[in-house]
């Protein structure tokens, strides 16, 4: 089981490098299993990686593997004690992202209908260093009820109950993003 969670993430790591949502060293991936959590290694590559930057640790942060996991492990590990219904998380770094929640207060506007279903709302939660205990307890709070929020000039993160719909949903905030920006843009010509 731990090979097929392990190729799990090697594969939604470099389709996510492939599309745009992240870059270099940033962002990473996780899948729980059990009590255990996959997620990308410290200073692995996502367009890159190979299962062998796929570090383990369990529900309590403990290293189980022989490579470290990402800095941002504490996030990942307290959006799955708030949300026990999670399976899977993205966390990533797109730029349209990173623009919006660095313009825009509260939330993402929602544009298209699909966002709206798949997404609800988007919650900006407010910066936090990265890795910090302070950042992972204000993006856990921001995803309580919702399956996406930005991070003040840091990324993204969104879940789902598997790798599969957590990755495809982080497109979808992308897009929204990006529509946001493109009518924002459009506006300020008109004036």
């Amino acid at each position: 089981m731990s090979r097929v969670i392990k190729f799990q993430l090697v594969k939604y790591s470099r389709k996510a490098h492939e599309r745009g949502l992240t870059a270099a060293f940033g962002g990473n991936l996780s899948i729980r299993e059990g009590n255990l959590i996959f997620i990308k290694a410290t200073g692995a590559v996502m367009d890159d990686m190979g299962t062998g930057q796929v570090a383990v640790i369990d529900t309590n942060g403990r290293q189980l593997s022989g490579v470290r996991p990402s800095s941002e492990y504490r996030l990942h590990l307290e959006i799955y004690r708030k949300r026990p219904d999670v399976k899977a998380i993205a966390h990533l770094h797109p730029p349209y992202s990173i623009i919006a929640a660095t313009v825009l207060k509260g939330e993402l506007p929602v544009i298209t209908p699909e966002a709206a279903l798949y997404l609800g709302r988007i919650p900006i939660a407010p910066f936090r260093e990265a890795g910090t205990e302070e950042l992972a307890g204000v993006v856990a709070e921001a995803i309580r009820e919702n399956d996406a929020a930005l991070m003040e000039r840091h990324g993204m993160v969104t879940v789902g109950k598997s790798l599969r719909e957590a990755f495809y949903k982080a497109e979808l905030v992308e897009e929204s993003a990006k529509l946001w920006y493109m009518k924002r843009n459009t506006e300020e010509c008109r004036r």
